[in-house]
């Protein structure tokens, strides 16, 4: 079977999906395509390019079919862009480009944290501030490889300045709990804001805002591979130097963060120069921690409910859920995105399904924990940016749940659940920006 044949099989199994397509129906779809194809070959198509245009085409006869070309167009075309002109995108793979960057984001900490008093103290504007140190850069990254305007580049820039005059011109309480959430908070918001020169302005395109998605979960894996192969780095440097008498933990002190923040752009470089390589590894991921994950999250929900245990979150363990619950989050995003959408519901959907479903029952768990908690000792910074975490959460998961049976049971499409993922993924923003920006002032800074 050549590559074409095994073209059309994918669009005969995603349109035998649809209950009102029989055996008989999908032979004249078929062969109507293939005719398609014959004429558009003969007028000097390729093969590849006359699948695009016919299944195109084909969409106007079919609901079914029209989105099946509408996913499958978006990965055909990306083939026959990397067909044509993935040689001369490794052997220029920009990587000077992605390195001043990355200089540039090790030398803008490195600065930061010396004018902050390192290394005899470290002033806590520091904190709050750190990611405004590196985040810009990784920012200005995409906007260079994706050419944005002057116009697009500069509407980038204001979230930045808007932050960083908010973040220093709110009078905090050095080391108090606003501080502490702007600083784990701000990350987030700026995350998103890479979001626009990554889809290269394109903010509203379904397809853009999943490419994200895989980019984060992709980013995340080479960022925490750098991570530990320099952890291993410095611990080898450390054992070499120690019989010298140099201050190893100095050096690091000194090393470390520079390099994390140079990190940060060095794995947003890996990702885009070796896309197919970790499109492969994605899959792989998925299929090895879903299950994983699915097992231990229905088993600490037998043990709470078992043991009583339901009420006896402390602040810390609560800390430690709402961190498990946004891993599960990321996992089905990941696996969402990693997943070829021209293929039926499989047993890893399913096993994620579970997942889902458990996390969503541990969400509620917890949030009857955080409201009783409320209730008795009143709203607190954390307690109220955990809840409305939480709340954000179980609407997330309530909605993958129901969108994921439907496509289970064959009454869904996948694409209604990676749209539903992509247009509530902001909402999230908007809360981390709501922490950063109005949570302090209502709590007096504190």
């Amino acid at each position: 079977m050549d590559q074409l044949d095994l073209e059309i099989e994918e669009w005969r199994t995603f349109v035998e999906q649809s209950p009102a397509v029989d055996g008989r129906d999908l032979e004249e779809l078929e062969d109507h395509l293939r005719a398609q194809i014959a004429d558009l070959t003969e007028v000097g198509l390729s093969p590849d390019e006359a699948l695009l245009v016919a299944v195109k085409r084909m969409g106007t006869v079919d609901e079914l079919s029209r989105e099946f070309a509408r996913e499958h167009s978006a990965r055909l075309w990306r083939q026959l862009v990397i067909s044509d002109s993935g040689e001369q995108e490794q052997s220029d793979s920009r990587w000077l480009e992605a390195l001043v960057f990355a200089v540039a984001a090790a030398a803008a900490i490195q600065v930061a944290r010396i004018a902050a008093g390192f290394p005899t103290e470290q002033a806590s504007w520091l904190l709050r501030n750190a990611s405004l140190f590196v985040v810009p850069f990784l920012a200005g990254y995409f906007a260079r490889r994706r050419r944005l305007t002057l116009r697009q580049s500069l509407g980038m820039a204001v979230p930045f300045l808007i932050a960083a005059v908010v973040i220093n011109v709110y009078p905090f309480v050095e080391g108090g709990s606003t501080e502490l959430l702007v600083a784990t908070h701000l990350p987030v918001v700026l995350w998103f804001v890479v979001a626009y020169p990554y889809m290269s302005g394109v903010l509203r395109s379904h397809e853009r805002r999943m490419d994200f998605v895989r980019f984060t979960g992709e980013w995340f894996i080479y960022y925490v591979l750098i991570a530990l192969g320099g952890g291993v780095l410095m611990a080898l440097t450390a054992f070499i130097l120690d019989p010298t008498g140099v201050d190893s933990e100095r050096v690091i002190d000194w090393v470390l963060p520079p390099a994390a923040a140079g990190a940060v752009i060095v794995a947003a470089w890996l990702v885009e120069s070796k896309k197919q390589v970790i499109e492969n590894m994605a899959p792989v991921l998925t299929m090895l921690f879903t299950p994983l994950f699915a097992v231990m999250l229905v088993a600490s929900i037998v043990v709470y409910l078992v043991t009583g245990l339901g009420n006896a979150f402390d602040r810390d363990l609560l800390g430690v859920f709402d961190a498990l619950l946004v891993v599960v989050l990321g996992l089905v995003l990941y696996g969402i995105s990693a997943r070829d959408p021209s293929t039926p519901p499989s047993w890893m959907d399913r096993i994620q399904l579970v997942a889902v479903v458990s996390a969503l029952v541990l969400d509620v768990i917890v949030l009857g924990a955080m409201i009783a908690r409320i209730g008795e000792l009143g709203f607190t910074p954390n307690r109220t940016a955990a809840l409305g975490l939480n709340v954000l959460l179980l609407v997330s998961l309530a909605g993958t749940a129901w969108l994921s049976a439907r496509f289970i049971s064959g009454h869904g499409t996948i694409h209604r659940l990676e749209t539903w993922q992509t247009s509530y993924l902001p909402v999230f923003g908007v809360w981390a920006a709501a922490v950063v920006v109005v949570l302090p002032p209502l709590f007096s800074f504190m």
